[in-house]
């Protein structure tokens, strides 16, 4: 059926249904608002589809595998055989699982949903091209309108995605057998996590990166522990140099790269993988039509209510810049929701927590002791060493540590540091420290369950307090 050109309206249209695009369109729902939601490709956005579930379940579903041959020290004696089809499959369930029940809970909300590429035609008007031949467009005029397309890989020249011999981490995440060797380009936290499943899944990981670490946000004691568990899998690195080009050779393909001083170096591989960032998707909507530019970068700036320049238009998630994760974005999106209603809201980034999946997992929050103390805080610290931990030692996992930061005057918890098993389900109790204004000695005095990695944070804090129990004091 051709569907004609026609003029719809609503009071909020939100392009983009990933993590900020749906979460705006359901508060804006629950408040009462009519509400559109336009999306291109798949509900759930890259995070549920392409991004942060998929690949953590195809890092659980490795861990097990892994963890089973590396049990002989429990009395474990496994080989599991490993069939990377059969956890695409799993992880397909998992994903279409969680994008359903976002289509149905926008529905439940009363969101009307319209599928299609959405791009601006003036300040009140989105031009939508129906996706599929012969299913026409439309036009849908708004009041108010939220801008949540997310980001793309970004590719490298010389190395445009073809699927095939150089792949992207959504392609990665889609491969039906495990590569006897693979290339990959870039140490951030994708490239790191994808390393890391495909050298638990045997395949031979050599990483190339242009900076002299892995992991260049996080401090070096952190990104350490993550490097030498890398290592022990047999990931090697070369650091300092820049992947050029590319050409195949025999069965694979063969990488080369070059160093600072014009060095180059070859390395043979079944694929490579360029995992170096990832871009905000800007460029499609036409932004010229509501008289919106953005950085250099192609970022939309956005104040603490996440309006953009033009007072009607709002931008969340990973076009409203830096750091590009999901929970970030949905709550940029239930902000813009409720400004839209006339409620009052705000962002306060303070608390944003982050975490890498690698082995072991990081998770940080907050600030680091030396940006407390460019902030004009007088900081304390304190560390807990996973290896003192007995549940870390019970689940023979005990690379890391437990950090706090604080304000050594007021003891405000200012943030932390953690890399170690579930350091991402550890640093949310230091998110909520911040988040209520606690003291080291909230902390200190809340009993904690043992044996529990938890405990970690409570001896942290008493580290910080000079009152250890279970390690040396500072």
């Amino acid at each position: 059926m051709v569907v004609g050109d026609v003029t719809t309206g609503t009071e909020l249209l939100i392009i983009g249904a990933g993590p900020g695009g749906y979460v705006a369109a359901i508060r804006a729902g629950q408040l009462g608002i009519d509400t559109t939601l336009v999306e291109k490709d798949a509900y759930g956005g890259t995070c549920l589809n392409h991004g942060c579930i998929p690949s953590k379940a195809l890092i659980s579903a490795t861990d097990v595998a892994h963890d089973a041959r590396e049990a002989e020290a429990m009395g474990i004696h496994a080989d599991p055989a490993v069939d990377l089809a059969g956890m695409v499959d799993w992880k397909d369930e998992v994903v279409d699982q969680l994008t359903g029940g976002v289509e149905q809970l926008c529905k439940a909300n009363d969101v009307n949903l319209v599928e299609g590429r959405a791009e601006f035609a003036d300040e009140n008007t989105v031009r939508v091209a129906h996706s599929g031949d012969g299913q026409g467009s439309e036009s849908i005029e708004f009041e108010h309108a939220i801008v949540a397309t997310g980001s793309r890989p970004v590719e490298v020249p010389n190395f445009e995605f073809d699927g095939e011999h150089v792949i992207s981490s959504r392609d990665a995440l889609a491969l039906d057998s495990v590569p006897d060797s693979l290339v990959v380009v870039g140490a951030g936290y994708i490239g790191m996590e994808l390393a890391t499943v495909f050298a638990k899944l045997g395949t031979d990981v050599t990483v190339v990166e242009m900076l002299d670490d892995i992991l260049p946000p996080y401090e070096d004691d952190v990104s350490k522990v993550v490097r030498d568990r890398a290592e022990d899998l047999g990931i090697d690195f070369f650091f300092g140099e820049a992947a050029s080009d590319w050409e195949e050779s025999g069965d694979g393909i063969t990488v080369r790269t070059e160093n600072e001083d014009g060095d180059v170096s070859e390395f043979g591989a079944e694929k490579v993988l360029v995992a170096v960032g990832r871009a905000p998707v800007t460029d499609t909507l036409n932004l010229d039509a509501v008289g919106l530019e953005t950085d250099e970068d192609g970022f939309l700036a956005t104040d603490d209510r996440a309006r953009t320049d033009v007072e009607s238009i709002f931008a969340v998630g990973d076009v409203a810049g830096e750091p590009m994760l999901a929970h970030k974005g949905m709550k940029e999106g239930e902000v813009a929701a409720e400004i839209v209603a006339d409620e009052p809201s705000a962002l306060d980034y303070q608390s944003v927590p982050a975490a890498v999946f690698t082995d072991p997992e990081i998770g940080t929050v907050g600030m680091t002791e030396e940006e407390a103390e460019e902030a004009g805080f007088s900081p304390v610290v304190g560390k807990f060493p996973m290896a003192s931990s007995g549940r870390a030692l019970t689940l023979g996992d005990t690379d890391g540590f437990t950090r706090v930061v604080a304000d050594d005057d007021a003891g405000f918890i200012l943030g932390a540091q953690v890399v170690a098993p579930e350091a991402s389900e550890l640093v949310a109790e230091f998110g909520l420290a911040i988040e209520m204004g606690a003291t080291l000695e909230d902390v200190a005095a809340t009993i904690h369950t043992h044996p529990t990695l938890g405990e970690t944070v409570m001896e942290a804090v008493e580290n910080a307090q000079g009152k250890a129990i279970h390690t040396l004091n500072r």
